[in-house]
């Protein structure tokens, strides 16, 4: 009976050893406030962060990485705005890998925002206000860049792209650029785009950095690029 109770214990013991060393191989990263290099008429300095918050969130939601809290990050690189990654400077990255425990920081430029809209009929504006239908339809495309904090040098670069489709019948208002159907923003084509582009961006870090780049997964991922690389150069008429 001993036996067994000492027994029981020790694979219990044994189990715990083993989760903590598994969290502790996970790649830890923090994630930089987001830049924005577009028109967009809804970006601001608090959209920079609620995209950097919601890629925080999507990061340790895949259970690939630990990810530190933004206050963990701004605390460590003081008021340093890190996030235009190309001015990185030699002081810069000394403070970088005083980062306590972070393997990687990531940053998000928003490069390509683009809205078509079509009215269906019936619509009547006065000043912010609509009555009436049209079709939307949104792309968004983010430049991911991964900072490793020892040496400051850009290991992994990616652009991930979203696009969303929707109908807004009835009433909406239109702030700052954004129209909105009702008070909830993520069902309306930007808010979709949006939250799928960070979506992707999480999903591809789990496989790039969380797997490797010779893993299965970036097989999609490499894929994906290819395409986009040549839809790029085919809208590009170069005489």
């Amino acid at each position: 009976m001993k036996k067994s109770i000492v027994f029981g214990l020790t694979v219990l013991l044994l189990a715990a050893v083993l989760a903590q060393a598994a969290q502790d191989e996970k790649p830890r990263l923090g994630v930089l406030r987001f830049t924005n290099t577009t028109s967009a008429g809804w970006w601001s300095s608090s959209v920079a962060n609620e995209l950097s918050d919601m890629l925080a969130s999507e990061l340790a939601s895949t259970k690939a990485f630990q990810v530190l809290e933004r206050k963990e990050i701004d605390a460590a690189i003081y008021e340093q705005d890190l996030s235009q990654t190309d001015r990185i400077s030699q002081a810069t990255k000394v403070k970088l890998g005083k980062m306590k425990g972070a393997k990687y920081l990531v940053a998000g430029t928003v490069s390509a925002y683009e809205e078509e809209t079509r009215e269906t009929g019936g619509g009547v504006r006065v000043g912010p206000v609509s009555l009436g239908g049209k079709l939307d339809k949104t792309y968004i495309a983010v430049d991911l860049k991964i900072i490793d904090t020892e040496t400051g040098e850009i290991v992994d670069a990616r652009t991930i792209e979203a696009e969303a489709k929707g109908t807004t019948i009835g009433g909406g208002i239109s702030l700052r650029g954004v129209a909105l159907s009702g008070a909830d923003a993520q069902k309306t084509p930007a808010g979709k785009a949006i939250r799928a582009c960070v979506i992707y961006c999480s999903e591809y870090l789990a496989c790039s950095l969380a797997k490797g780049q010779d893993a299965p997964c970036m097989k999609k991922w490499d894929k994906m690029d290819e395409k986009r690389r040549e839809r790029t150069k085919g809208a590009i008429d170069i005489k």
